[in-house]
């Protein structure tokens, strides 16, 4: 009996993590997403957003296209919540259950080193501009069939919106 339990325990603990993904985020979660975003990042020469004048962030958010452009940076920063289980958005960060997401805005999906994405995603041939990041974002399921992430998606268009710039902002985007 004994020999059987520390498998077991190891696969309940996993099931709780993949299911973490996918969860709403409570009070708790929005005040983690908030601390762990104003620290600085702890992997060496990794660039915090927290460098970038307040200027800085405008210049980045008012080169995005509408209605990212207008969003609200602490309410995508409350949205990270939601991300911050499975992913790092820190230059340098590593990756978790789903990758980095530093400089993901703008980039060809599926390509950070050394992270496992499903064929689904490699074969998708999708770029994170924000429109994509906002399908992605709003059912990964539906953009992506097959792809292996198990988050349930943010049903408001507004939250949508407000996460995209948030890693648009926080996450080393260049202004356009």
């Amino acid at each position: 009996m004994r020999r059987h339990a520390l498998p077991l325990v190891s696969l309940v603990l996993l099931g709780a993590a993949l299911a973490a993904c996918g969860k709403s985020p409570t009070a708790a979660d929005e005040q983690r997403g908030q601390a762990a975003s104003s620290e600085q990042p702890a992997t060496p020469g990794a660039t915090a957003a927290a460098e970038l004048t307040e200027a800085d962030k405008q210049t980045i958010l008012a080169s995005l296209p509408a209605p990212y452009n207008a969003a609200d940076l602490q309410n995508g920063q409350r949205r990270f919540a939601l991300c911050r289980s499975c992913h790092t958005i820190a230059q340098g960060g590593p990756n978790m259950t789903g990758p980095n997401l530093h400089g993901v805005v703008g980039q060809k999906a599926a390509v950070h080193p050394k992270y496992n994405y499903s064929e689904a995603l490699k074969s998708a041939n999708l770029t994170w501009d924000p429109a994509t990041l906002d399908r992605w974002i709003e059912n990964p399921r539906t953009l992506v069939p097959g792809n292996k992430m198990t988050f349930v998606g943010i049903k408001d268009p507004k939250d949508r919106a407000d996460l995209i710039a948030y890693l648009a902002v926080e996450g080393g985007t260049k202004p356009q």
